[in-house]
């Protein structure tokens, strides 16, 4: 008997092994071998998460705020760096506009406007395409004949490894920041322009869209994660439209399956806004601008919309309970961030991250992804000196919250941190990884070229 169940071990083992030759083979079928990638990528993950549950990963922050020279110093540089490298600091650069201040306009807008002339783009068959597919649809909108894949080789080239393809190369990098997208309408087109302003309300994305300006938004989205818990994504949101009588806008999700025309309530909508301090992208004509400053009115002073966004953060302080607490605490952080008030942001995010180790979980998992979207807490502890913070912030973000340490930003900032405690070699190093995610990016490029290294 035990020679028979010997016999049947081996042929079991012969089987598997067979099998996973099999299978390595088809995976070198250039027509399947990125769809075997991307599957496999997303198995692993579930692995990784099912022994290391992300939404348990808490940072704690070392509640220190050193009112230092050194903190003097590092925020005059920090300064110099958002005038200098709008690619560093997500800052969008803005050519002259109206010298008079703009102010908001009074007209009333109509009940429902429904904008024509919208091409559907979705993200799928791509890894993380959310904001190339978004921005392709509101430039398709203008008249733009580019598609998703020439956002994304410029926005999110990924791996340098040539040997693999363009949907593997993406692979690693796992989101496209909003300057990052403001950038690529700025600098790879002429006749287009973008900004992006915190502190967006409903009206305005009203006022925007009744004077032909559709209007991508940036907001967390919920749905059940694989194990049934519902879990937090961040997510853009092309809308075209709204509707008083169905109490909603029309929007263009590129995930959703179906995702064309589809009718967010406002609720809804501003509640997954909050999030991202209400963050919004205009995409429109350069020759139109001085139609966009008009209907922004105020919102065109990056400054004023910094600090209305911190007000409304404040106000929401004194009316929001339980788990948005977190969100109302981080976009305050983001807004003194955007103000260059990094010693007031870094307290503000002290206080977020206390709301998120009391994350109510029986209402949804932590929002863990919260680091691989928004970084204002890098430059919030880095230019107030509180370097360890930025190491163990990174090191929660690139271990415990993610299956690979693929976050260019995270890298960079640690990085960054180290270089200033006195190991270049650790922050070379993390400089040299966030190409391996972003190929060329800039801010990484410029890194090890201060330190007389090439990339």
């Amino acid at each position: 008997m035990n020679r028979f169940k010997n016999i049947n071990k081996r042929w079991f083992i012969l089987a598997a092994a067979a099998v996973v030759i099999v299978a390595i083979a088809i995976a070198f079928v250039p027509s399947i071998k990125s769809r075997v990638a991307t599957q496999y990528e997303l198995i692993r993950t579930r692995v990784v998460y099912f022994f290391n549950p992300p939404s348990e990963a808490v940072f704690e922050p070392s509640e220190t705020n050193p009112l230092t020279v050194e903190t003097v110093v590092a925020t005059v540089r920090a300064e110099m760096m958002l005038t200098m490298t709008p690619q560093v600091t997500a800052t969008p650069t803005l050519q002259a506009g109206p010298t008079a201040k703009p102010t908001v306009t009074s007209t009333p807008v109509p009940d429902s406007v429904i904008l024509p002339g919208v091409t559907y783009v979705d993200q799928h068959g791509r890894w993380n395409y959310c904001g190339p597919a978004n921005l392709t649809m509101a430039l398709n909108f203008w008249g733009w004949k580019g598609t998703r894949d020439d956002v994304a080789k410029v926005v999110k080239p990924g791996s340098p490894d040539t040997k693999l393809n363009f949907i593997e190369r993406g692979l690693p990098d796992k989101n496209v920041m909003p300057y990052e997208l403001v950038d690529f309408v700025n600098t790879q087109t002429v006749e287009y322009r973008a900004i992006y302003r915190y502190g967006g309300d409903i009206d305005l994305i009203k006022r925007l869209i009744a004077a032909g300006f559709p209007v991508i938004v940036e907001k967390g989205y919920y749905e059940k994660d694989y194990t049934g818990k519902i879990d937090w994504l961040g997510h853009y949101l092309f809308t075209t439209g709204y509707d008083d009588a169905r109490g909603g806008f029309i929007v263009q999700d590129a995930y959703l399956k179906p995702g064309k025309d589809l009718l967010s309530p406002y609720d809804e909508y501003e509640d997954g806004w909050r999030s991202f301090n209400y963050l919004f992208i205009v995409a429109y004509p350069a020759n139109r601008e001085a139609e966009v400053v008009n209907v922004l009115g105020t919102w065109w002073d990056e400054k004023w919309a910094a600090q209305h966004a911190l007000e409304l953060a404040e106000k929401e302080l004194k009316t929001l309970k339980g788990n948005n607490l977190f969100f109302a605490y981080f976009n305050k952080g983001t807004s003194h961030v955007a103000l260059n008030q990094f010693s007031d942001a870094s307290l503000a995010y002290d206080q977020a991250f206390r709301q998120y180790a009391n994350w109510d979980t029986t209402k949804g998992n932590r929002p863990f992804r919260m680091m691989w979207y928004q970084t204002g807490p890098y430059f919030a502890y880095y230019y107030s000196a509180r370097y360890q913070d930025v190491i163990d912030l990174a090191d929660t973000t690139l271990y415990d919250t993610i299956s690979k340490p693929t976050l260019e930003e995270s890298l960079l900032w640690r990085g960054r941190a180290y270089y200033m405690i006195g190991n270049t070699n650790a922050a070379v190093a993390d400089y040299r990884a966030a190409l391996q995610v972003h190929a060329d990016w800039f801010p990484a490029v410029q890194a090890l070229q201060e330190l007389g290294l090439q990339p």
